[in-house]
């Protein structure tokens, strides 16, 4: 199935008011739906386009590569090849996996100059990076991003395109719905968790209608970014620290704990490999903020973080992987409401891809209790204007929301509003702003 994405509107921008000076390389990670999104915007928005998929390109097309010196018989042979006319300022050539042919990638400088037609690139961060060091990277390419799909397009993926407009809505009027819509906003959150944003596992689910057939198409997608986090680290330790991911959310760490994942001492080259796996886009990281302030990413600590998955259904499987779909009660626990209060990281996950999927880079903070070894902990500090916006994420209700009264009296001069997320109505505490968690992409 085709899905709607908003990246769609960013790429009609590149094409109305950049597309002669700059190709378009989207990034991502892998089975974000990528080679999809690129052909139907080609399909709609040009008279012809050229697919090139150069991960199962032929020999016949890498050759091409080869010579582009003669971009009149360089065009010719790619038009003979794929039987397309190419129409001067009508026509886009795509370079699909480009990660697997960097001369292609090379080669975007002098097609770009040249002017005839525009140029769309996708590939996965992880190979990208491996694959560029013996060519000139162009500075001819403008970058998006493109992540699973959020809980609006989740929505328009239903078929119900009213929901996010409420959502939207009344989240600007900042007051309660009431239970019977908030129960039904909450239910529909708790599918999305279920479900994931990635398009194949949401077109399992509008196929079937069967959570067992999303899971083995989650089970499957974990299993190639598994063989991906190899391919980074042969010694098998980026796999190990991926699928350690849910047991250090729920250890409730104030940071990701390399030792206890490995089952050894950190090694030395553990930073590069935990930088690569930020770049591919398959986990979200999430830096401590050393000083809490309006530059966040000037305070991040490169030696502290935790991880999160990029795609919460992904997490919800990869939390369970060691049993099969009828023991996994996560499912039947989100599914009637009853998430038990030592799961409630799935919710931590859920915001953390929420918030990196809007735009917002992932920074906590932590400070010490005074009582022996405990901390308090801010899930997640945003910067807007020049305040910071603490925000403390909670599975169901609250009684207390001591880290965030805490922080806010030791940093009072730099906070702005002060935001617990909970699976209840809103509600204002105090100085407190109480907010559903399907808010958390519009902060």
């Amino acid at each position: 199935m085709i899905f709607r994405r908003k990246l769609y509107e960013r790429m009609l921008e590149w094409k109305e008011k950049w597309g002669g000076e700059y190709a378009l390389l989207i990034k991502g990670a892998r089975r974000v739906g990528k080679s999809t999104l690129v052909e139907e915007f080609a399909k709609k928005e040009y008279r012809s386009y050229i697919l090139i998929d150069f991960s199962k390109a032929s020999k016949q097309v890498d050759e091409v590569f080869d010579d582009y010196m003669d971009l009149d018989y360089f065009f010719l042979q790619l038009q003979t090849i794929f039987n397309v006319t190419l129409y001067k300022r009508e026509s886009v050539i795509i370079f699909d996996e480009v990660q697997f042919k960097p001369r292609a990638r090379q080669a975007i400088k002098h097609l770009v100059k040249d002017g005839r037609y525009d140029y769309i690139e996708t590939g996965s961060l992880i190979s990208i990076r491996k694959n560029v060091e013996n060519i000139l990277i162009p500075s001819e390419e403008m970058h998006l991003t493109l992540y699973p799909m959020d809980w609006e397009e989740f929505y328009w993926a239903t078929g119900n395109e009213v929901t996010p407009d409420q959502i939207r809505q009344v989240y600007g009027m900042k007051r309660a719905m009431g239970n019977v819509v908030h129960h039904r906003w909450m239910r529909d959150l708790r599918l999305y968790m279920l479900v994931g944003g990635m398009p194949q596992s949401v077109n399992a689910y509008l196929s079937t209608n069967n959570l067992q057939e999303v899971d083995r198409v989650k089970r499957q997608i974990i299993e190639l970014y598994d063989t991906d986090f190899n391919k980074i680290d042969p010694s098998g330790r980026a796999s190990k620290m991926f699928k350690h991911i849910p047991a250090q959310l729920s250890s409730n760490a104030s940071r990701y704990m390399i030792e206890t994942a490995l089952g050894e001492k950190k090694p030395e080259n553990i930073d590069t490999v935990v930088y690569e796996m930020g770049e591919s886009m398959v986990v979200n990281l999430s830096q401590h903020a050393n000083d809490p302030n309006v530059g966040l990413g000037l305070n991040g600590s490169l030696n502290t973080y935790k991880m999160y998955l990029a795609d919460t259904g992904l997490f919800v499987t990869l939390a369970f992987w060691d049993k099969n779909f009828t023991e996994n009660i996560i499912y039947q626990k989100l599914l009637s409401n009853k998430l038990d209060a030592n799961l409630g990281y799935v919710y931590e996950n859920l915001a953390a891809q929420m918030l990196r999927t809007a735009g917002n880079g992932l920074f906590y903070y932590t400070f010490p209790t005074g009582n022996g070894n405990k901390n308090y902990e801010i899930d997640f500090l945003l910067s807007r204007g020049n305040k910071i916006v603490p925000i403390e994420v909670k599975s169901s209700g609250y009684r207390t929301h001591k880290s965030l009264d805490e922080f806010c009296k030791k940093f009072s001069s730099r906070i702005g509003e002060r935001i617990l997320l909970y699976t209840k109505d809103y509600n204002q505490d105090g100085q407190t702003t109480c907010l559903p968690v399907y808010y958390t992409g519009l902060l």
